[in-house]
């Protein structure tokens, strides 16, 4: 015990040796939480909107009012030409062409379905898919008003009879930081964890000073758990630095067990860990880590549900989350935050982390070797 104490104290002082890092443990979580809260949002809050009306009548430009005075739509511009439409499109300086043929007006009035052609810029498929129904609900609303004003309507249906009252929990007000914030702070971990702690040991290889470790009697296991309590630490210091962020900055809600969710953080720090350290002893350069660990760290996070839920994955990809630390975390730290969940409602993800950890910690301990 006495020399893995000794090995984590000499593994602090060479950490903050290095003024980089020192500034960059505490820098990171400031930065990373202040700007990636707020701007990584699916949301979308405005649509401009392109309109061409050859109606030109009354219930036209009800409709365009309509649109205009929605939460969503903005009318940024109008013309008669739809090839002056599609090239403002094609320009990106609408996001929605909305063409009122003749004659809209007059099917109204004689009971007839009008008819409406909407193009959507649908490079982003998830905004297109939100503007059509933003659209809908627009379109849903002006039938309704037209049937309280006795007319006909654009299609045809009869007044509500049922009357749902939906009801939103854990996000009751919708917000996207709350959903948002738990995934960039498994992000930050992982970082700290996987890139920090991987390089530490392959720059050792670079300057030499592991061939002073390497000759003297220490055992592989001790010098591994050296290596992985400093940057557990500094990960647990930083999930705090971060949570302290999101509540004085955001005022993100907090339903569960702090507790809890240092533990699991903690599990989780020990398999990336793990995984770093197994990799570093592959690597001979910090240019060949960072190349390594960059593509892991990529396929990890992008695949861990962050932006796209785990159940709309295909098969393979869910197959995949079983062996990724980052898709368990990201699980964990939203059903804890946001839900209050208990350690019987993680257990899995819990048991899963610990596998994890247990199976890449003894295989970095078994691949190094003490070669000088």
């Amino acid at each position: 015990m006495r020399t893995i104490f000794y090995l984590i104290k000499k593994e602090f002082l060479q950490i903050f040796r290095n003024k980089f890092i020192s500034k960059a443990i505490f820098a990171v979580p400031l930065v990373q939480m202040l700007i990636l809260v707020p701007a990584v949002t699916f949301e979308l809050k405005s649509v401009k909107l392109t309109v061409i009306d050859k109606d030109i009548t009354s219930e036209s430009r009800g409709l365009i009012n309509k649109l205009n005075g929605s939460t969503f739509f903005k009318v940024s511009s109008s013309t008669f030409s739809e090839d002056e439409a599609i090239n403002l499109l094609h320009r990106n300086k609408c996001t929605m062409i909305l063409e009122i043929p003749e004659g809209f007006g007059k099917d109204i009035g004689n009971g007839t379905p009008g008819r409406l052609l909407a193009t959507i810029d649908a490079v982003n498929a998830s905004s297109a898919e939100l503007t059509w129904a933003y659209f809908s609900g627009v379109i849903r609303d002006y039938n309704t008003d037209l049937i309280k004003k006795n007319l006909s309507t654009i299609s045809p249906i009869p007044l509500q009879k049922i009357v749902i009252t939906n009801r939103y929990w854990y996000n009751e007000l919708l917000n996207y930081k709350y959903y948002m914030l738990p995934g960039i702070l498994v992000i930050l971990v992982t970082a700290i964890g996987f890139l920090l702690a991987g390089l530490n040991m392959v720059r050792e290889k670079e300057v030499g000073t592991i061939e002073q470790i390497n000759v003297t009697p220490v055992r592989k296991y001790h010098f591994i758990i050296a290596k992985m309590v400093p940057f557990l630490l500094i990960g647990l210091i930083d999930l705090a630095l971060g949570l302290i962020i999101g509540k004085i900055a955001f005022n993100i809600p907090f339903e569960g067990s702090i507790l809890l969710l240092f533990l699991s953080s903690t599990i989780f720090l020990i398999a990336v860990l793990g995984v770093a350290l197994f990799i570093s002893t592959f690597s001979g350069t910090q240019q060949q880590y960072m190349f390594v660990a960059f593509f892991c760290m990529i396929i990890f996070i992008l695949m861990s549900g962050i932006f796209t839920p785990y159940e709309s994955m295909p098969v393979w990809a869910q197959d995949f989350n079983l062996i990724n630390p980052v898709a368990y975390l990201m699980r964990i730290n939203r059903m804890v935050m946001l839900k209050g969940s208990t350690m019987h409602d993680i257990s899995r993800e819990l048991y899963s982390l610990a596998t994890i950890a247990i199976v890449f910690t003894t295989l970095a301990v078994r691949r190094y070797r003490k070669t000088a």
